[in-house]
């Protein structure tokens, strides 16, 4: 199973300490680290030192990394027109050597859009499949020819698609909780499908419907990568557990109930039943960006029981 390090910048982190954080998941051997695209705190606290922008993050990442891949889960489809973030996560990967992956939602927390200006539409979904198409299309159009594109909500005319990424394809992921929509995009347009916060059940069962959907399109379900974002608190003993609980306000039994909590022993065997749902890929949201022994503990007695 892949471990990833995600982080949730908006809650009060500088680029300074996401580097810290970035070269400790490097350094400890995990596959990957995500931040989350967000410009407003959520729940009680200042946020300070104040938001940073998911992109130009990961663009000086990418020049002070040199193994991890880099993404975002998710970049809000709100915030950028589709034409732009196709240039930007393009110029990135390059940037990177081919380390980028483009995880795109709809966006939906309305108070960060209203404190800084950001219209929130109304019909998010449809802009979502629409930026999807542009994204992807634009990179997909060889050299020399043009890509246009006439939806409902964006048009392009004759672009010369460009710049291209370093890699062939740019991994997207796709994720959420719908029902019918959501597996359906995922189908036509993921390389990988995650759900976030999610139970061993509902995991399940909307890895099945995504399955189904992809079959349905004539692609094999295989084809994608199916993973899950949790958040993780692992201790060597119970009051270290508790203490790093307390750290980011969570209470110890409900982390265990809905998240990766406890020893290095218990969380490796939740995971190994995540996996035995069809999980392959694990997003480990790390709260405490200052606690770096918490990774090196998960990545010296955690990684090493999956296998």
């Amino acid at each position: 199973m892949d471990l990833r390090i995600f982080t949730e910048p908006q809650q009060g982190a500088d680029y300074d300490t996401l580097l810290k954080v970035a070269r400790a998941t490097e350094e400890l051997g995990f596959d990957a680290f995500f931040r989350s695209d967000h410009y407003l705190r959520m729940g009680p606290g200042d946020g300070l030192p104040g938001p940073t922008d998911a992109w130009i993050t990961l663009a000086g990442l990418a020049r002070e990394t040199r193994r991890i891949r880099l993404g975002t889960l998710m970049t809000a489809g709100t915030f950028r027109l589709p034409g732009v973030l196709a240039i930007q996560v393009a110029q990135v990967d390059q940037m990177s050597g081919g380390r980028i992956e483009l995880g795109l939602g709809a966006g939906w927390f309305e108070e960060e859009h209203t404190a800084y200006g950001i219209p929130f539409p109304k019909e998010k979904f449809g802009r979502l499949e629409e930026q999807l198409a542009i994204v992807t299309g634009l990179w997909e159009t060889e050299v020399g020819k043009t890509f246009s594109y006439e939806g409902q909500h964006y048009r392009l005319a004759d672009s010369p698609a460009l710049p291209k990424p370093a890699q062939r394809k740019i991994p997207v992921l796709v994720g959420g909780h719908g029902a019918t929509r959501t597996p359906r995009l995922a189908a036509r347009y993921a390389d990988e499908f995650n759900i976030p916060f999610a139970s061993l059940e509902d995991t399940e069962r909307q890895f099945g419907r995504v399955r189904a959907a992809a079959e349905e399109a004539g692609r094999p379900a295989d084809d994608l990568v199916y993973s899950n974002a949790l958040v993780v608190c692992v201790g060597k003993d119970d009051a270290e557990v508790a203490r790093r609980a307390a750290a980011i306000g969570r209470d110890v039994e409900e982390l265990k109930a809905n998240g990766l909590a406890g020893s290095p022993a218990e969380v490796a065997d939740k995971l190994g039943r995540y996996a035995a749902v069809g999980s392959s890929r694990v997003y480990l949201q790390v709260l405490d960006l200052d606690d770096l022994d918490h990774l090196e503990l998960i990545s010296a007695q955690v990684a090493p029981q999956l296998g």
